[in-house]
């Protein structure tokens, strides 16, 4: 009988082991080595950081898998290379995301300023003014929306996953899919429909943009809150069941306190869905220069719109402007980071605790 001992330093890739390994520095003398040929390249082809970050990453898999194969074995090799095409696309993904973040933050640090938020535009031609109206306006149609939608998206879920059964449950959870792919305008539109129907044509409500972003946020909420519902274990329900407590008490008691953390962050997903549309709000709430606190009387601003305007109708001079409308972007980004901060909190505090 071959003894372990030779099996574990046998060939390369034979065997149950490998005695062979890179040392821990090589991915980083590969990355080194393939960032001073890409520059030595691009030096004489004409530089360019995308060319070199592309050329560099091409050539830091070459060498790595070469060397690895080499050393180590095929299996490692195959192993190192998925590995660094992984992270390689998660590098990849990520620099849309930072590049976003730092434009947002550079432009808008410009006016983000005491008199951007205790200011409104009312009276303001040129430089100065601020987005307390577009502020206020958000977070009143925001809140709204959410009052609206949370109940009524919650109660779908629990009627799908725990008494729907038939023809209405499924005609309920095809309109779901369906209203899930909803277009943000056809939601302003049909919002803008409705009202017009019973108040005019001139109607411009902020209710009326709670409306259509209830459109756009209810399948959300049902969707996510339908998921988290189906991960918790039956035998939770069926050990309630064994001791008698009724069904409605046991999906409010055992199934959502057990699912409250995906629920909420569920919901905190759906408001940074509505948060930031500007199509419907444009439709059905219109804009305007002073604060208004009735969503039930006349204009509204919002973040999105205020934005919007302030870069496609620029005062004089218009760098003022765009600085507002870049600093109105920050604040909604701010605005769903806070959200999202929330959401933790509250799952934290609510979900069950387990030792």
């Amino acid at each position: 009988m071959t003894p372990v001992s030779q099996l574990t330093t046998s060939g390369p890739g034979i065997g149950l082991g490998h005695s062979r390994h890179l040392p821990v520095w090589a991915p980083w003398g590969a990355l080194a080595l393939a960032a001073a040929f890409s520059a030595a390249v691009l030096a004489l082809a004409g530089f360019s950081l995308a060319g070199f970050l592309v050329l560099t990453a091409i050539t830091f898999m070459i060498v790595l898998v070469v060397a690895s194969r080499a050393v180590e074995g095929g299996r490692k090799a195959t192993d190192r290379f998925v590995t660094s095409l992984v992270v390689g696309s998660f590098l990849l993904a990520l620099i849309p995301l930072l590049s976003v973040t730092w434009t947002v933050i550079s432009r808008g640090a410009a006016r983000f300023d005491v008199e951007f938020f205790t200011y409104s535009m009312r009276g303001i031609v040129g430089e100065g003014g601020g987005a307390v109206h577009a502020i206020t306006g958000t977070l009143i149609i925001t809140a709204i929306t959410t009052l609206i939608s949370v109940p009524i998206g919650i109660l779908t879920a629990v009627y799908l996953v725990e008494y729907g059964r038939g023809h209405v449950a499924r005609a309920i959870t095809f309109l779901v899919d369906v209203m899930t792919g909803i277009p943000s305008i056809v939601a302003g539109l049909f919002a803008f429909a409705l009202f017009v129907l019973i108040l005019g044509p001139q109607a411009r409500l902020g209710i009326m943009g709670s409306v259509a972003l209830c459109v756009l946020m209810i399948p959300v909420v049902v969707r996510s809150t339908e998921e988290i519902l189906r991960l918790v274990p039956h035998e939770l329900r069926e050990a309630s069941y064994a001791l008698g407590v009724p069904k409605w008490r046991t999906v409010v008691k055992v199934v959502l306190r057990t699912s409250v953390a995906g629920i909420a962050t569920g919901v905190t997903l759906a408001i940074a869905r509505v948060i930031g549309e500007t199509a419907p709000l444009l439709v059905t709430v219109g804009v305007t220069t002073a604060i208004n606190y009735n969503p039930f009387e006349g204009r509204m601003s919002t973040l999105p719109t205020f934005s919007w305007f302030s870069y496609a109708a620029p005062t004089l001079p218009a760098e003022a402007s765009i600085d507002r409308a870049w600093t109105a972007a920050l604040v909604l980004v701010i605005l769903v980071m806070a959200f999202n901060l929330i959401a933790r909190v509250v799952s934290r505090a609510f979900s069950p605790r387990t030792r």
